[in-house]
């Protein structure tokens, strides 16, 4: 079934549009004041934020994904997205972050459009978690790095490393894997001398990584 036919007719948009609103709603109730403040001031963002404890925000995610449909994530993921919202923008991102998700076109093309309005931290970091599982479901899709890496917006030239750790901790990797892990090591190469401290501290992790499994490979890329 395809997003189109998941809310194919009045009664199916109309029965999605309350869903999202029921999420909303719970998501807003599991919002505490003080946490707010310390959200907004600690991830330096404008964004309504509701202080939803980072636990309370993974169970109820874990609970939606178990619940709905891929297409129902999609399609909710994307209108909550859209609101704006600091604490609904984390749980769209994790409404899609699942190792295994068939099909997984409709996640993906959201993701790979998310990418460019990371704004924050928190966003950045749930946002690479979802893009790394997509990532390690598909290996090509890796070309999208390059676009990532030539962004104005810092956050998306930080998940160039954010979202392909996992590629730099496999033990045994594919030969697609490994382009992967050549492909990044490309743009580490390029933004090594790159000040913004996000995007050193994201290489520098990047390569702790790689180098408790290629350690030869790390000494190589620093000597270069």
């Amino acid at each position: 079934m395809s997003g189109e036919d998941a809310v194919e007719g009045p009664a199916a948009r109309h029965a999605l549009q309350a869903k999202k609103a029921e999420i909303v709603e719970a998501l807003r109730n599991l919002g505490e004041t003080d946490r707010a403040a310390k959200d907004r001031a600690a991830n330096r963002t404008d964004r309504e934020t509701w202080g939803v404890p980072g636990e309370a925000l993974n169970e109820l995610a874990k609970d939606l994904r178990g619940a709905l449909s891929v297409d129902q994530r999609v399609l909710i993921a994307d209108a909550i997205w859209r609101d704006g919202v600091f604490d609904g923008r984390l749980l769209a991102c994790k409404l899609l972050t699942q190792a295994r998700i068939r099909p997984d076109g409709g996640a993906w093309t959201l993701l790979s459009a998310w990418v460019f309005h990371f704004d924050c931290r928190a966003i950045a970091d749930a946002g690479a978690g979802a893009l790394q599982r997509r990532l390690m479901a598909d290996p090509e899709r890796s070309e999208v790095l390059d676009e990532w890496a030539g962004a104005s917006n810092v956050w998306t030239r930080r998940s160039v490393f954010a979202a392909t750790a996992g590629f730099a901790k496999l033990v045994h990797p594919s030969d697609a894997q490994m382009a992967v892990r050549e492909r990044v090591l490309g743009w580490a190469e390029t933004m090594r001398d790159d000040k913004r401290p996000v995007i050193r501290q994201a290489i520098d992790a990047w390569l702790r990584d790689l180098s408790k499994h290629d350690p030869d490979r790390v000494a190589a890329f620093r000597a270069g």
